[in-house]
């Protein structure tokens, strides 16, 4: 099942993208796929009833803006170095644990909303990732039963500004944390629903150039072991999301390296979970 969530920025509402394309607007039996939504056990009463046909023929507009398909979770998760070719392409050795660090969830945003270049930007850079959607509370949990506690897939786009992350000192946060940094979607697709999420094919294009080229299974760190890692360190809670990492292809790998200008469209994807497209605009004060 592919879930969405249409409405304008604050106001979305959470629907189903049916095979057909239609929208379905689920709003009367859903209050929004949050973190009570994913640790009860709303998600599977929901399947059921798609799957039974029972669910209030109500839908969204085609041309509806499609929002992040999760509310703002309580914590977003990134690893770092994750693919073996991107490792190679930084001049990095290949980490021995996974190199860890977070977004602000005020970077949360939809998949074909604007990408606001930051104040003074002149290094943003692009990564297409696989995410993933906590469904059930872990802690300490084994990589072998890790996936019992995924709740579903998505697209993202772990955009970096790399003078901030790089040159500002501190911790990486800074520089992955600016609003629009982390477009999601443009929908979750279930755990279910997407079994053969570790040999997903992924890529990156900036207007019209194809930028990254990779597979899910370059990974150095799959899934399971990711999950099971970061719940060493802290409790992951349903509707949490985890973004496991890039290919190589990113701007500051590039030779001469490229970064984002106002105007651009970057457009990506992964098998399975659809494509997604931003365009970048210069910031401007509110």
């Amino acid at each position: 099942m592919q879930l969405i969530r249409c409405g304008s920025p604050g106001n979305e509402k959470p629907g189903i993208l049916a095979e057909d394309g239609t929208r379905l607007d689920v709003s009367s039996v859903v209050d929004d796929y949050d973190e009570s939504f994913f640790a009860g056990d709303e998600l599977e009463t929901l399947q059921n009833a798609f799957k039974n046909n029972s669910l209030p023929k109500v839908y969204f507009s085609e041309h509806s803006r499609l929002g992040a398909p999760i509310a703002r979770p309580s914590k977003i998760l990134c690893i770092g170095l994750n693919y073996r070719d991107h490792a190679r392409e930084t001049g990095s050795a290949i980490p021995e644990e996974p190199v860890v660090f977070s977004k602000a969830s005020t970077a949360l945003c939809g998949a074909f909303d604007s990408l606001i270049l930051p104040k003074d930007s002149t290094h943003t850079d692009w990564e297409v990732e696989l995410a993933v959607v906590i469904g059930k509370r872990a802690s300490y949990v084994t990589a072998e039963d890790a996936l019992d506690h995924v709740a579903g897939y998505a697209l993202m786009n772990d955009y970096s500004e790399r003078s901030y992350q790089k040159d500002r000192g501190g911790q990486w946060v800074k520089g992955k944390s600016c609003d629009t940094f982390a477009p999601l979607g443009p929908f979750l697709v279930t755990r279910d629903a997407l079994p053969g999420v570790a040999e997903a094919r992924m890529w990156l294009s900036v207007n019209g150039v194809e930028k990254q080229n990779g597979c899910t299974s370059d990974m150095i760190f799959s899934v399971p072991q990711i999950i099971s890692y970061l719940s060493e360190f802290m409790t992951l809670l349903p509707g949490d999301l985890i973004s496991t990492g890039t290919p190589a292809g990113v701007g500051i790998g590039q030779n001469p390296a490229e970064f984002v200008k106002a105007g651009d469209t970057i457009r990506l994807g992964i098998e399975g979970l659809g494509e997604s497209e931003q365009t970048a605009i210069a910031y401007t004060p509110c």
